[in-house]
């Protein structure tokens, strides 16, 4: 699924749906990028419209997150409960400590390039093996195959794009905990957000929004998200 479009004429939305939760997610996911697009084109002069990669995923996961919330509030069978709270406790582990762990991949890699080493397969297999053992700790053995996945991740071929994921997550978890708590102040904010486009840098943008991706904060409520959805499973 994607959404596209040009400047001046709405977003359009491509995607397969067959009913399922998944696609529901999908649907809303691409919405936000949709909305993100729309509203940037619609008050910003074309010049100025286009988001950066730093704030592109951020309306499109705040859209997931303020669905599953909904989602469990409305949800009173536990097997479904328990497949919701799984769901985002995989995306929070997928998007903010793997795609880490990516990014730490290649800060090591280019520092040995810099530096004049050889990169050699056996050398990138070995660092991903010993990422991977570090990252999820001894009490989860990583299958051998593990330590050439590396070879199948097409985003190293786009320096350092993987890290705006973890950011970008943190941003809309924090910013939907804010949507969430206080309602209409959170809203002006997040409008002026989705407005925004490319006309300032994207940690103002977000500041203004009320997230401060130069602090801590944003990362610690994602973590702490994560203990408590852990905790009610």
């Amino acid at each position: 699924a994607y959404s596209w479009g040009v400047y001046g004429v709405h977003p359009f939305i491509l995607l397969n749906y067959s009913d399922k939760y998944n696609d529901l997610s999908t649907l809303a996911h691409e919405m936000g990028h949709a909305m993100h697009s729309h509203y940037s084109s619609a008050n910003q002069p074309y010049i100025k419209s286009r988001y950066a990669i730093f704030t592109a995923e951020v309306a499109s996961t705040v859209n997931e997150v303020l669905l599953m919330d909904y989602m469990r509030k409305h949800t009173y069978d536990t097997r479904q409960q328990l497949f919701l709270i799984n769901q985002e406790l995989e995306s929070i582990r997928t998007t903010v400590y793997r795609q880490t762990m990516f990014a730490e991949f290649e800060k090591i890699l280019y520092a040995k390039a810099e530096n004049g080493e050889g990169i050699t397969a056996d050398l990138l297999d070995e660092l991903w093996h010993e990422l991977n053992c570090r990252y999820y700790g001894a009490d989860i053995a990583p299958a051998k195959d593990i330590s050439i996945e590396w070879a199948r991740i097409p985003h190293f071929y786009r320096s350092f794009y993987v890290y705006q994921y973890a950011t970008g997550y943190s941003a809309a978890t924090a910013l939907s905990e804010n949507l969430l708590t206080d309602k209409i102040s959170a809203r002006e904010k997040y409008s002026g957000f989705l407005k925004s486009g490319g006309s300032d840098y994207p940690l103002e943008v977000l500041r203004q929004a009320g997230v401060d991706m130069c602090t801590p904060l944003p990362i610690a409520t994602t973590l702490n998200k994560f203990a408590r959805l852990l905790s009610a499973m």
